[in-house]
């Protein structure tokens, strides 16, 4: 299988993680989205990435579509599931996706309204998913599945973001907390991006026409503390 990548895509780090979660041996090739080659737009019928190509030569394109054929194709992260449970996965992993660009437009941002505003959107998700979450390692207990998958993406984003500026996305959410820190330490994270991702992602979301980038250059900073301002713009 092929992955046909951008390296920093959020769409296409979902489908690395669920490959390596599964084991499964792929190839990865980066495109440049401002110079898409035509051989990719000839089977790409919406020029975006993710698009993977399976052994059998078909181009699949979609992030739901593509996790999907390969929880599908072969060995499920999880076994014994009914068609209910399936379906629920689904839905939890879709309010992830949707997310996706919400959390890049946030990291975007080029001042603290605009983060502040995009970033409520963000908080509605994660109380969503605080209330669903309980007290085992990942979402359906002791086993990754694939809302871990979907949810993964967004977590390993947001440790780098307070990683490098002190600004927390999860907030005071304890359980979700919690999850961070369980997916961040299988490893996965770091296996379906990259080697160069980090830096590439710092590059383009922490630069200094970004407000969290301006957090980054003057040491950190917490969006409620009154010295803001003075701090990080």
């Amino acid at each position: 299988m092929k992955i046909v990548s951008f390296n920093i895509c959020p769409f296409v780090q979902r489908v690395a993680a669920l490959l390596e979660a599964k084991g499964l041996a792929y190839e990865i090739e980066f495109i440049s989205l401002q110079n898409k080659p035509q051989w990719f737009l000839d089977i790409s019928p919406n020029g975006q990435v993710p698009l993977l190509v399976t052994d059998g030569g078909q181009a699949l394109f979609e992030s739901d579509a593509i996790v999907e054929y390969l929880e599908e194709a072969y060995a499920p992260l999880q076994t014994g599931l009914s068609p209910e449970e399936k379906a629920t996965n689904r839905a939890w992993s879709y309010l992830a996706t949707k997310h996706y660009l919400v959390q890049c437009g946030a990291q975007r941002s080029k001042d603290e309204a605009a983060l502040s505003e995009r970033a409520e959107k963000l908080d509605v998700a994660f109380d969503r998913i605080e209330k669903q979450l309980g007290n085992t390692p990942f979402f359906n207990g002791d086993e990754i599945g694939m809302v871990d998958v979907a949810w993964l993406v967004l977590l390993h984003r947001a440790e780098i973001i307070e990683k490098y500026t002190g600004y927390d996305f999860i907030g005071e959410r304890p359980k979700l907390k919690s999850w961070q820190t369980h997916l961040m330490q299988t490893g996965l994270a770091e296996e379906s991006v990259p080697v160069a991702f980090e830096g590439a992602f710092v590059d383009f979301y922490l630069s200094d026409q970004t407000f969290l980038g301006r957090c980054k250059e003057n040491g950190g900073c917490q969006p409620d503390a009154p010295e803001l301002a003075d701090a990080c713009c």
